[in-house]
């Protein structure tokens, strides 16, 4: 079926709003990202065009230019110190993964076959990279539906984070919010970003406001942007976790405004564009397909996600982290960015009342889940592939 290019842009735009009325509507218990995946899945399988996403624009340069501005605008909303102290975040969301493993290498062999979990657990671990090497290598091997397995794994898996991750979130959103309205916790608080703001001298200075348009602070980040592009190769990095660094850097020495894509009025559109972008997957879990490896599906990503649970707390606990933040560093295996983001949005704003609540809930909460979702889909996931495949 072709649309008009309006057509499928506003029948995308019709789902996420719809997704993000329910989250609003039930104070982030039912996540957005979640009732948009399901209005998607079953749109697919009915109505929708296999390809809607596509003629409603939403293609993969436009996506990838977003990717590269939000990152590093998602650098803007940190310090150097900030990054640097989230060692304790990568340390949990590893355990996690390590608790995934644990249990599917374990259990799961016993319940569905060494080849099933094999296939199957790195996809869960992480994002689209391990779910193409394993869904390559099952096929090179003639496993068809341990190819399909793998290709569902990544395509489900949110179905189950997203939930869980949100009702996690929102309970850690609740106990920073009554650390910020304790009286002395907030004279603290008050104190220090007194002290910080004094402290802040940038290397480059301000520019006039008449100067900070939107085309110029788009130029600075597509610059900025371009420099992490061409360092990656370099420093064996993912392209968009240095896009992430170098605008932390960027921002500290006064190159990049603080919440820069906000200043251009741009930063709505382009998580518009990657929040339609990431459902796309969704046109490839036909009813069939699922039927078909339903049990090892569902079975192998409850086996993951309480193995995650166990080693991630534990982790957490040793390190000073809440069990539910330390949980929700670990989920982000399961959905990564931009999920990670909005999820986190969402549950601050679902229960946090003024805006200096927010900030300081936010500016708790945003590092970690970011840093988390590094941690496990672009790195820690890629690994366990490489892994994984020579075991097959």
């Amino acid at each position: 079926m072709i649309l008009s290019v309006i057509v499928a842009f506003t029948i995308i735009l019709l789902v996420l709003t719809i997704g993000e009325i329910v989250s609003t509507k039930t104070k982030a218990f039912v996540p957005s990202v979640f009732v948009s995946a399901v209005l998607f899945l079953i749109g697919f399988w009915t109505v929708f065009p296999k390809d809607l996403i596509d003629q409603g624009s939403f293609v993969k340069p436009v996506v990838y230019v977003s990717m590269y501005l939000l990152l590093t605008h998602m650098g803007t909303l940190m310090s150097v110190r900030e990054l640097l102290s989230q060692w304790k975040t990568v340390v949990i969301a590893m355990m996690g993964i390590l608790g995934v493993c644990a249990m599917t290498l374990t259990i799961g062999k016993a319940f569905f076959g060494a080849k099933t979990v094999i296939v199957a657990t790195p996809p869960l671990t992480g994002g689209v990279v391990a779910s193409i090497l394993m869904s390559s290598a099952a096929n090179d091997l003639g496993l068809t539906s341990l190819a399909v397995l793998a290709t569902c794994m990544y395509i489900m898996q949110g179905f189950i984070g997203y939930p869980i991750t949100a009702l996690c979130l929102k309970k850690e959103a609740k106990r920073l919010s009554n650390v910020f309205k304790d009286k002395k916790d907030n004279e603290q608080i008050i104190e220090k970003s007194k002290e910080e703001g004094l402290g802040k001298k940038k290397l480059i200075p301000s520019l006039s406001e008449k100067y900070q348009t939107s085309y110029f602070i788009l130029l600075k980040l597509g610059i900025v942007a371009c420099l992490a592009h061409f360092a990656a190769p370099y420093i064996h990095l993912n392209e968009f976790v240095v896009c992430l660094i170098f605008g932390v850097l960027a921002c500290q020495i006064g190159f990049l405004e603080e919440r820069a894509l906000n200043k251009a009025n741009a930063f709505g559109w382009m998580m518009t564009v990657l929040m339609a972008f990431i459902f796309a997957s969704l046109s490839k879990a036909t009813p069939a397909m699922l039927g078909e490896i339903v049990g090892p599906l569902l079975g192998i990503i409850v086996l993951g996600v309480i193995g995650m649970a166990i080693l991630s707390t534990l982790a957490g606990k040793l390190l000073g982290y809440s069990k539910e933040m330390a949980f929700s560093v670990a989920l982000t295996a399961l959905f990564g960015f931009p999920a990670d983001y909005i999820l986190t949005i969402e549950a601050v704003k679902a229960v946090c009342k003024t805006e200096e609540e927010k900030e300081f809930v936010l500016e708790d909460m945003l590092p970690k889940m970011l840093v988390g979702g590094f941690t496990t889909v672009t790195i820690a996931s890629v690994i366990i592939a490489g892994i994984f495949v020579k075991m097959l």
